[in-house]
C-alpha cells in the first residue's frame, strides 16, 4: 500500500479549515499509512480545529493586509519573511511529496517555498473570484480545483479542475433527520424554522438585524437556531431561550441545524455556499461586503442568477428585509423552488474528485 507524506494548509477561518480536513480525511481512507502534517496561522482557529480533527499543525507567524492604512500594516513584511523563512524549514523537514492549499494566509508561504523545491502543489480555490495569493499561487501550481465557471481570467486554463467545494460528510442526507433534529434542538414540529448562520467568527450586521426583528419573527409564527459567532456570543446569549430563539457561539452539529431548518440567512463564503446547495434549504443571502474583491456578492449572484436564492445587500437590509422575508415565509411554493433549484447546482463528489486529482499528481511524480 502506498505511504506518502501529505502537507495541507488552509486556514483563517472555517471554510478554508473545513475543505482542507474533508481533503485530509479522504486522503486517509484510500491511504491509511500516509503522514499528514497542516500548516495554519499561529492565533487562528485551524490551531485548535486540526488538531481535534486528529492531524498535526504547525503555525506560522502570518496575517494579511489590513485594506485600511493601519500600523499592522508595519508588520506584514516581517511575518512575510518569518513565514518563507519557517516554511522552508518545514518543507526540509517533512520532506512532503505533494502540498495541498485551500486558502488563507499560511496557505501562501507555504505553497510557494513546496514550489520552489519541485514539489507537486495543488490549490482548492473555493470562491467565483479569487484573492491575490491564489492567483500568484497558479502560475507555479500543478492543478488548480475550482468550484465556478469562467475562472480561466485568473487561472492558467490547463490547470483548471471544476470540482466545487468539500464539504462535511453528514450534509449529504439531512432530508431524514428532520425529526431527529427538531427533537435535537427542542424545537416544535410543524412549527417554521429559521436557521441564521454568519460563519464561525460571526457577522456583526447579521447579528444586529436578529436582534432589531425577533419582535418581528415572534409574529411571524417563526422559531430560530441563530449562530452568532464567537466573537460576539457574549453579547447575545442573553436572548437565548427567549422568543423561541436558541444562540450559539458555534454549531458542531451543522448537519442537524441544516435538517432543522426551514429558511437559511447566511453570508455567501464560499463552503457555505457550497453546503447550502448539498442541503436544497431555501437561502436569504447577506453578503459580507468587508471582503477582498467583493467576493460573496459575486459568489451568491451566481446562485440568484440561477432563480435559486434571494439576496439582500446590508445596505437595503432596512427597507426590504422584512419584506422579502415575510413574502418568503407565506409562500410555500417559493420555498419549493428555491430549494430544489439550489439543490440542482450541489457537486456532491466535490472531495473525492480533488482527491483524484491529488492521486494523480502524486502517482505522476
Amino acid at each position: 500500500m502506498s505511504k506518502y507524506r501529505i502537507i495541507l494548509s488552509g486556514g483563517g477561518t472555517g471554510g478554508h479549515i473545513y475543505p482542507a480536513i474533508a481533503i485530509a480525511n479522504e486522503l486517509k481512507l484510500r491511504f491509511p499509512d500516509s503522514e499528514f502534517l497542516f500548516v495554519g496561522a499561529k492565533d487562528r482557529m485551524e490551531m485548535e480545529k486540526v488538531p481535534q480533527a486528529g492531524y498535526k499543525i504547525k503555525g506560522l507567524w502570518i496575517s494579511g493586509i489590513q485594506r485600511q492604512l493601519t500600523l499592522k500594516n508595519l508588520s506584514f513584511p516581517f511575518k512575510l519573511i518569518s513565514s518563507l523563512w519557517k516554511s522552508k524549514q518545514i518543507v526540509k523537514s517533512f520532506k512532503p511529496d505533494i502540498a495541498i492549499g485551500t486558502g488563507g494566509f499560511a496557505s501562501g508561504p507555504l505553497l510557494h517555498v513546496a514550489a520552489a523545491n519541485n514539489i507537486p502543489t495543488l490549490i482548492q480555490e473555493q470562491n467565483s473570484y479569487p484573492g491575490i495569493t491564489n492567483k500568484l499561487l497558479s502560475k507555479k501550481a500543478s492543478k488548480v480545483c475550482v468550484a465556478y465557471d469562467n475562472l480561466e481570467r485568473f487561472f492558467p486554463k490547463d490547470k483548471i479542475i471544476k470540482t466545487g467545494n468539500p464539504v462535511r460528510q453528514g450534509l449529504l442526507d439531512v432530508e431524514s433527520k428532520t425529526v431527529e433534529a427538531k427533537d435535537f434542538f427542542g424545537l416544535k414540529h410543524g412549527k417554521n424554522t429559521l436557521l441564521v448562520i454568519g460563519g464561525s467568527l460571526g457577522a456583526r450586521r447579521i447579528n444586529q438585524l436578529i436582534e432589531k426583528e425577533l419582535d418581528f419573527f415572534d409574529t411571524q409564527n417563526v422559531q430560530i437556531i441563530w449562530q452568532c459567532g464567537k466573537l460576539y456570543y457574549e453579547q447575545y446569549k442573553i436572548y437565548n431561550n427567549t422568543k423561541n430563539v436558541q444562540v450559539f457561539e458555534f454549531l458542531n452539529d451543522m448537519d442537524l441545524a441544516y435538517a432543522a431548518a426551514d429558511i437559511v440567512i447566511s453570508r455567501a463564503g464560499a463552503s457555505s455556499v457550497s453546503e447550502l446547495c448539498i442541503v436544497g434549504k431555501p437561502v436569504i443571502f447577506i453578503p459580507s461586503p468587508n471582503v477582498a474583491e467583493d467576493h460573496q456578492t459575486k459568489n451568491a449572484m451566481a446562485i440568484v442568477n440561477k432563480e435559486a436564492a434571494m439576496i439582500i445587500k446590508e445596505e437595503d437590509l432596512e427597507a426590504d428585509f422584512e419584506n422579502k422575508f415575510s413574502q418568503l415565509i407565506a409562500s410555500s411554493d417559493k420555498q419549493k423552488e428555491l430549494g430544489q433549484n439550489i439543490k440542482k447546482l450541489a457537486l456532491v463528489n466535490a472531495t473525492s474528485d480533488i482527491v483524484d486529482e491529488v492521486e494523480n499528481l502524486l502517482k505522476t511524480n
